[in-house]
């Protein structure tokens, strides 16, 4: 058996299935004000109901690393090495970023020579001693953690490998070090963003292992750890304290995994709305559709894989205000509260939830009879405002002008109307409401790779068969069974802007865990 578990703003969730995916337990307890001890409630719940020597893996999705960030909360300072001198010194590292994370977390930054062009030719020697001079100025401030990017790393890591012995031979191996090309895609600047928060959540990142971890020894020693990553995927516990920037999307991109294996689909659009907001997605052969847009994370433009997705404050804890002939819906919710704040359990506070048990779209939360007196005008303007929301959600996430199914999940999901006008049909699977938990417990391992070929005096399709085998055994190291790995996309866009036949291949390989049925 295996154990998924998802933390979200207002619940956390958390499934036991067989191996053929099929749901034994299901529970959901409110989040926490410390998330683990939420964790260690629902563990304990669904542990209660089974056989504990059975479970052998157990997969969480956390809000623990994204929520560091935008709370501008226990972030470690990071010294930032860019390889790139003498081709980039106009923008320094960091120099777009908001003020107050800028302040918490950059510290002693270097341009140092090296770097590389596109197709893997080195721009500069890599300069040795600037790097330990640098190293000098990170062990005087005693930094956290230590970012480095090199100019198209991508094409090839050497250098970045290189600057990484000589760091830990000044300062040691027990300081994290963060090399770009583990993090981000081609993009310098981005991925430079994504591979200094990536060091500063190193912290983060090992409190959250940790505390899994441990709730799980506690339950079973023998039960193997995951994390759940941006495009739907798994990661294992040691490879998330490494690369915990690669879990800030999973809480949406669980939902979504899980919405459609749920509902027996490969192909739909997918809203998850919570206890605080909702989030609408669209899946693509069963994986996310990835942004192709630079994604910002707490004021920081970064480039590694997330889910396209669109949020908006409407959840069951968002509060509604009435007023004269209008009504003021959100976008502030009283979260994880809702089941003590909420009309109907006898708070003071008119939400979301108050609204739809007063419609009939929710029944059995709480006591209907303490929202009767609500007028029917309230009522109707609220449903109508979010009916108008779900529709226009559904709407723009659409990639063609036909209609998808509309799969309907979370806690919230409720306020969803049974009839979308942008969607075919609207579904509500069984276990909808811990779509997310599934999602994470029927995630596989992933791999990726994202390089650019030059071909010329070489042969195309030896490249891709090349770029198809370093993605396989990159969802290999991840845990995947090699004899199960399928490569679930190639892209490949030319690039008429450089000399010679060159082009970007970006490749995805997925399959499941080793030792899994």
């Amino acid at each position: 058996m295996r154990i998924g578990i998802d933390v979200g703003g207002t619940n956390t969730d958390g499934v036991v299935v067989d191996t053929g995916g099929a749901v034994l337990v299901a529970r959901k307890t409110p989040t926490t004000p410390e998330p683990l001890d939420g964790i260690r409630t629902v563990l304990g719940e669904l542990l209660s109901h089974v056989d504990r020597s059975e479970v052998t893996q157990a997969m969480l999705g956390t809000t623990h690393p994204a929520n560091a960030i935008i709370q501008r909360r226990d972030l470690g300072r990071v010294g930032v090495l860019r390889l790139a001198a003498p081709a980039s010194f106009a923008v320094r590292p960091g120099a777009a970023w908001p003020a107050d994370l800028s302040a918490a977390v950059l510290g002693p930054t270097a341009i140092v020579g090296g770097g590389f062009e596109y197709d893997g030719r080195p721009i500069a020697a890599l300069d040795e001693d600037a790097i330990r001079r640098f190293a000098g100025a990170c062990a005087a401030e005693g930094v956290a953690g230590i970012a480095v990017t090199g100019v198209f790393a991508p094409a090839s890591d050497e250098q970045e490998r290189r600057a990484c012995e000589i760091l830990t031979e000044e300062l040691g191996d027990a300081l994290p070090v963060s090399r770009s090309h583990l993090v981000g895609s081609i993009g310098l600047l981005e991925r430079e963003n994504a591979t200094i928060l990536n060091a500063a959540l190193h912290g983060v990142a090992r409190a959250v292992v940790d505390g899994f971890s441990s709730a799980l020894a506690e339950h079973s020693p023998r039960v193997a750890a995951y994390l759940t990553q941006n495009d739907g995927t798994l990661m294992s516990a040691e490879q998330a304290v490494r690369l915990p920037v690669l879990t800030l999307g999973s809480g949406p991109t669980n939902s979504m995994r899980g919405a459609c294996a749920l509902a027996g689909l490969s192909d739909a659009v997918v809203i998850d709305v919570g206890g605080t907001s909702a989030d609408a997605g669209i899946l693509v052969d069963g994986f996310p559709r990835e942004s192709t847009a630079a994604v910002e994370v707490g004021g920081v433009r970064t480039n590694f894989r997330m889910p396209d997705l669109i949020s908006i404050g409407l959840g069951g804890g968002t509060v509604v205000r009435p007023g004269g002939d209008s009504v003021a819906v959100g976008p502030d919710s009283v979260g994880y509260r809702v089941g003590t704040e909420a009309l109907v359990r006898g708070g003071d506070v008119l939400t979301l939830s108050d609204v739809s048990v007063a419609a009939g779209r929710l029944r059995g939360f709480g006591t209907a009879a303490l929202v009767e007196h609500l007028d029917p005008r309230v009522v109707k303007l609220a449903l109508a405002w979010v009916d108008e929301r779900i529709n226009s959600m559904t709407d723009r996430m659409k990639a063609t002008r036909h209609d998808l199914p509309l799969v309907a999940v979370g806690g919230g999901s409720h306020l969803v109307p049974d009839s979308v006008p942008a969607a075919a049909r609207v579904i509500r699977p069984e276990h909808f409401a811990v779509a997310n938990a599934y999602g994470a417990v029927t995630a596989e391992a992933s791999g990726s790779v994202d390089r650019i070929y030059r071909f010329d005096g070489r042969d195309r399709e030896a490249c891709l068969d090349e770029a198809r085998q370093l993605a396989a055994d990159a969802a290999v190291r991840s845990g995947a069974d090699p004899d199960r790995v399928r490569i679930t996309s190639l892209v490949e866009v030319p690039l008429t802007y450089v000399p010679g036949r060159a082009s970007r291949v970006v490749v995805k390989a997925a399959g499941p865990l080793a030792g899994a049925r």
